[in-house]
């Protein structure tokens, strides 16, 4: 036996958010789905309202409510009779089951449990009102919210996607985006002639229209028959630097049936959204359309409208691994200089990523850090006098302590209103972006001058 000599140090405002939560909002991003949480009640009321706070949308999470007995026996009673439930109560096309701390702890064998579900159904015959049903492990201790919201959609595509038929349709996989980033990557798809599968698709279940009366399951999300269909398609583009290319769910789609990758990163900023532009420009045959090269045309005019506001700007983000890599890639574009790149991931290839999106532009690659909390964020950044912080809600107390503006991006956002709608991606992402980084930076120079400025 090993005796550790070092401190413990405690996890202080964590960079990250607990990975079944990222399977939750993964799973409702697919059509007449509801998630579920095998594990303690208080889990699924935590993620209900963080998330909610956020998209400020109804978010109905199921749960098996384990308790202390179940944490000795084990909960397969309580699992299947809370598949029952949500059943008889929700109608449900899809249920997709996340495991928790508690559940993985105590070893319960969900795979086994859901096929005993499945034939005790059978037997009953039952079984033709039986939903989907699709398993993910996402124990908190194992990894953050974007690995298990990567983990949900893997899981999905491995246990449902088959190849009934031939399709012009592309596989898309975007990570996890705003749903404002998802509608937007559907028009440019049709733009180019291409059906699109977006997997997970939460434009609607996440940012819906107001409906007269509460729906349970709200209309929007991937159609299950599509998904069953992704074997099919021409091709996949899955965006993420950072993703480990053998675990993906476009790598699976690749090696089970053919349908070819294409791996990009996240297209934020011009350079990222050019290889976007050009994987689709061969997959469908078709040239840009000129709304899109309009839009490329104005985004670089701003840029060099915005220049003499960016130029040399400190910068430090933080955030999910491959969202500070798309980042960081447009704030090199724009002139800022990012001090550090921060993230509560440990994928292993974002120090890599980040210096893939700067060595074409910068000398000397940004500090880089991953599994890091937000106190050892102000303790790096002590040295580092930034001008500008690039990321969520969470960083707020440390961009009031310095003084200096936040830009809020990604996810949560729980202090500022419409966190689901801000554009990230492509040319009108970046010029979204662009106009608010340079008005955070002109609105603090006003603020802390004596006199203030009616024209910069």
């Amino acid at each position: 036996m090993k005796r550790s000599t070092s401190p413990y140090v405690s996890t202080t405002n964590a960079c990250k958010l607990c990975k079944p939560m990222g399977a939750c909002l993964a799973f409702r991003g697919i059509e007449g789905a509801v998630p579920f949480l095998h594990g303690s009640q208080g889990c699924a009321t935590y993620m209900r309202r963080y998330i909610i706070s956020h998209y400020r949308e109804p978010m109905d999470i199921a749960s098996s409510s384990l308790g202390e007995k179940h944490a000795v026996y084990g909960g397969e009673a309580n699992l299947k009779q809370g598949l029952q439930n949500v059943m008889a109560k929700y109608g449900a096309d899809l249920i997709g089951i996340a495991t928790t701390c508690l559940t993985e702890t105590i070893g319960d064998d969900v795979p086994m449990i859901v096929r005993a579900f499945r034939k005790e159904m059978a037997e009953t015959h039952q079984n033709d009102d039986l939903p989907s049903l699709v398993n993910v492990s996402t124990p908190s201790y194992s990894g953050t919210h974007m690995e298990g919201f990567h983990a949900a959609v893997k899981s999905v595509v491995d246990q449902l996607a088959g190849l009934e038929e031939k399709t012009d349709a592309v596989n898309v996989l975007p990570g996890f985006v705003s749903p404002a980033d998802i509608r937007y990557l559907k028009e440019i798809m049709e733009d180019f002639g291409l059906p699109p599968i977006v997997l997970p698709d939460i434009s609607e279940t996440l940012d819906g229209p107001a409906a007269e009366e509460y729906e349970k399951i709200p209309l929007g999300g991937t159609p299950i028959a599509h998904i069953k269909n992704m074997g099919g398609s021409r091709a996949t583009i899955e965006f993420g630097r950072t993703l480990a290319r053998e675990t993906t769910a476009g790598r699976l789609l690749e090696d089970r049936f053919g349908v070819k990758l294409h791996g990009l990163g996240m297209p934020m900023g011009l350079r990222e959204t050019d290889r976007f532009f050009e994987a689709l420009e061969e997959i469908s045959g078709s040239p840009t359309l000129i709304k899109h090269a309009s839009e490329r045309g104005r985004l670089i005019d701003a840029y060099v409208d915005g220049h003499k506001y960016l130029s040399e700007k400190r910068a430090v983000i933080y955030g999910e691994e491959d969202l500070v890599v798309g980042l960081t890639s447009f704030l090199v574009e724009i002139g800022i200089k990012p001090v550090l790149c921060a993230s509560g991931g440990r994928s292993g290839h974002f120090r890599e990523a980040i210096e893939q999106v700067t060595g074409e532009i910068l000398s000397e690659t940004p500090i880089v850090k991953e599994g890091v909390d937000f106190y050892e964020i102000a303790e790096e950044v002590e040295a580092l006098s930034p001008e500008l912080l690039v990321g969520h809600s969470k960083g707020y107390h440390l961009a009031k302590k310095w003084n200096i503006p936040l830009v809020r991006v990604g996810f949560p956002i729980h202090d500022r209103f419409g966190g689901q709608r801000i554009l990230h991606l492509g040319y009108r992402g970046a010029q979204n972006l662009l106009d608010r980084i340079v008005n955070a930076l002109i609105e603090k120079k006003q603020m802390d001058s004596s006199v203030g400025y009616g024209y910069m």
